[in-house]
């Protein structure tokens, strides 16, 4: 197994720092047969400090247009990293966004809000559903059906500390649902993004 904690998809640099999850979400890429953006699954965790080698020996940020964190795992589990490597893409004049379940706080077992909404210029959170049972039957979360709330008073909290939060839905779920999610995203203070299914 190689360890790939860094790739490329379009004109964007994605940080792959862990395979741990608190969802197991039935759509997910990392189910997939064949990998869609290559083989993801890691052996090790990296560093934040091998991470920026990596940035800093293979890439110009400049040429870029965001780092995200994303990868086959919830990137919140390696918080105080990602906290680390922020420091250095801002210190390059790069931009940062997050792809996240929300779960971060009970993951962490401590309120991450203020902290992520400093270093994180998009937060994206994956609504996927609109209500707990709908959510907790496509995403299989640790947390259950508790896992909606946890992900919505995430939200509300980020845009309370004055982040730039997006919610998102894959367009499958239909014009009802996505109605419903437009409501939902409006409800906490997010914007609301659409996605094609892969």
């Amino acid at each position: 197994m190689q360890n790939r904690y860094v790739y490329t998809v379009d004109d964007n640099i994605y940080i792959n720092l862990t395979n741990r999850c608190s969802n197991r979400c039935e759509f997910c890429v990392r189910y997939y047969d064949k990998p869609i953006y290559g083989d993801l699954w890691i052996k090790d965790e990296p560093s934040a400090e091998t991470v920026i080698e990596i940035l800093e020996k293979d890439y110009n940020l400049k040429d870029y247009g965001e780092v995200v964190f994303c990868g086959y795992g919830e990137p919140t589990y390696r918080f105080d990293a990602i906290e680390k490597i922020c420091d250095y893409v801002h210190s390059k004049g790069g931009v940062t966004r997050i792809n996240t379940n929300g779960q971060a706080n009970e993951i962490l077992g401590q309120d991450i809000s203020r902290r992520i909404s400093k270093c994180i210029d998009t937060i994206n959170i994956s609504l996927n559903a609109t209500d707990a049972v709908k959510y907790d039957k496509i995403c299989h979360s640790d947390y259950g059906e508790r896992a909606f709330d946890i992900m919505l008073d995430f939200a509300r909290k980020c845009v309370n500390h004055g982040a730039n939060v997006v919610l998102s839905v894959v367009d499958v779920i239909g014009k009802e649902e996505i109605d419903k999610a437009r409501e939902i995203a409006k409800s906490v203070g997010a914007k609301l993004r659409v996605r094609e299914l892969l």
